[in-house]
């Protein structure tokens, strides 16, 4: 349901734009609230940004906050995480998720077990 893309190998300092399309529709009853984690090599899968079904929500991980932008394209249904001021320690596979709840939802969820579906990932490479 989910296909990440925007990966790739960035210098230090440079900036990166992700990209996550959800290909399932939700008509009007529900929408898709999104999130970004990422796993580092060797380390757990650890949360990075959210955004709210109302699209009006955001939380950052401390380590990307000031660095780092969610936002949703609603036509599109996708989903981008902007990163910029890229360091070595942002090197990891960046995976979308997305769970459904009301469309006027504010609520934004940093934890990735309340996230229902998941894009495969793409690598995002920092090097100095």
């Amino acid at each position: 349901q989910l296909q990440a893309s925007g990966g790739g190998v960035v210098q230090a300092g440079g900036s990166l734009r992700l990209s996550c399309q959800a290909s399932t529709r939700t008509g009007g009853t529900y929408a898709h609230a999104f999130g970004w984690f990422r796993q580092p090599p060797g380390k757990e899968r650890e949360f990075v940004a959210a955004l709210s079904a109302s699209a009006t929500n955001t939380a950052y991980a401390d380590s990307v906050k000031g660095r780092c932008t969610i936002s949703r394209d609603n036509a599109k249904s996708t989903v981008y995480l902007q990163l910029s001021n890229l360091k070595a320690d942002d090197t990891a596979v960046y995976y979308c998720a997305a769970r459904l709840t009301a469309p006027q939802s504010t609520a934004v969820s940093t934890g990735k077990n309340l996230y229902r579906y998941w894009g495969q990932g793409t690598q995002v490479t920092v090097s100095s």
